[in-house]
């Protein structure tokens, strides 16, 4: 009998011993949310019209709330660039194709001229690249140079234009319609909301920030422009476009860069329905002048910092830990929210310190970063003790 009783007790002994290794999940540290500290400021929005702010990697920050659709005017040239870069892709650096001056190009100017419109001059025969026809369009502002641009691009403005309004639906430009392609058309409307997102995607292109960036060009005929937009340099200002000369009044979007707390960060503004563009100018740099005083950079996440534990049924530990410091841009009162993406692990063999299990998933605003999380001590399998005794795991 108790023989028999001895050979059960070793066969359960056997059957525990080999089952199997039952994973550990890791046990997040950090909250989920985190408030940023303080209160979002009321920021001096113009008297009249109507405006929006963002920063670079956070996105849209607020508006004035009285936003309605009215005539973007030239800055919706921003939308006719943007469409042509992804058409026809540059690299920084890189002039382009070229193309030829036509009759119809000459036409469009000696119209536009006529109709008092901002044009830059061009000449029958004359040669002009991709990143000239950029130049002219966006500098001086040049309507000839949008509808040349257009025509090279998709064989005619109207099919350019249909080109530019999916692009605003791919954008969720939900307040935005174009007309034309240099926004001399009262039809060719839009929100500070909707330009501002617009202005921000298209900074991302390096081309596109390098001309609006220029405080002048030189052209072939035209000879030396000057950029409309004379805010350049001055208080941290490094683009993006005016818009005027339309019964609704004066536009104006911009980024300009910052230094907040060592760090330097890129602020957006649109301002629209101004009674002159030097009221627009003002505007903008009291709204950028206003959220400098109160953005700050806070690190979030230090490199080494211990952000999850593993802790096993036999005893043994480790911390989880941040590969890389995250410092964020932070605006009073947005919630950064947090998740551990680490997935159970089996430890049925030994795992290093340093050992790459998982991330961080870090968000603020349109900000998204996941933060590589490492093993702080090495991990190693059960013993056989705990293998044989082990009751319920």
């Amino acid at each position: 009998m108790g023989g028999a009783i001895l050979v059960v007790l070793v066969a359960l002994g056997a059957i525990n011993y080999l089952r199997p290794v039952p994973a550990t999940a890791a046990a997040a540290l950090l909250p989920a949310t985190d408030r940023v500290p303080g209160t979002a400021p009321a920021l001096p929005w113009p008297a009249t019209g109507s405006a929006a702010v963002g920063v670079s990697g956070l996105g849209f920050i607020a508006s004035s709330g009285n936003e309605q659709a009215i005539p973007a005017a030239s800055v919706t040239k921003v939308m006719t660039a943007l469409v042509a870069l992804e058409d026809k892709p540059l690299k920084k650096g890189d002039d382009g194709p070229s193309l030829t001056i036509t009759d119809a190009d000459v036409q469009a100017y000696q119209s536009d001229l006529k109709d008092q419109q901002s044009v830059a001059r061009v000449e029958l025969g004359e040669s002009l690249t991709e990143l000239q026809l950029l130049e002219g369009m966006l500098i001086p502002s040049a309507n000839n140079f949008a509808e040349t641009l257009a025509r090279w691009d998709a064989g005619s403005t109207d099919a350019f234009v249909a080109r530019m309004n999916a692009k605003a639906a791919a954008l969720h430009l939900m307040h935005t319609k174009f007309a034309d392609v240099s926004g001399a058309a009262a039809g060719s409307v839009s929100t500070p909301t909707d330009l501002l997102s617009l202005g921000m995607t298209a900074m991302q292109n390096d081309v596109f920030a390098q001309v609006v960036g220029r405080a002048q060009a030189d052209l072939p005929v035209a000879g030396t422009v000057i950029n409309v937009n004379g805010e350049l340099g001055k208080g941290g200002v490094i683009g993006i476009k005016t818009g005027s000369g339309l019964n609704s009044g004066a536009n104006y979007l911009y980024a300009a860069t910052a230094t907040v707390d060592g760090h330097k960060i890129t602020l957006y503004g649109c301002v629209m329905g101004q009674p002159t563009l030097a009221i627009a100018f003002s505007s903008a740099h009291t709204l950028i002048d206003a959220m400098t005083a109160v953005l700050h950079v806070r690190r979030v996440i230090a490199r080494n910092q211990a952000i999850a534990t593993f802790s096993t049924p036999w005893g043994d530990a480790t911390d989880v830990i941040a590969q890389v410091d995250l410092d964020l841009s932070e605006w009073p009162g947005m919630i950064v929210r947090q998740r551990l993406d680490v997935k159970p692990i089996v430890f049925d063999h030994p795992l290093p310190a340093g050992a790459l299990v998982g991330s961080e998933h870090v968000a603020l605003g349109d900000y998204v970063e996941d933060i590589p999380v490492l093993t702080a001590d090495p991990m190693y399998p059960p013993g056989r003790v705990w293998r044989l005794t082990r009751l319920s795991f």
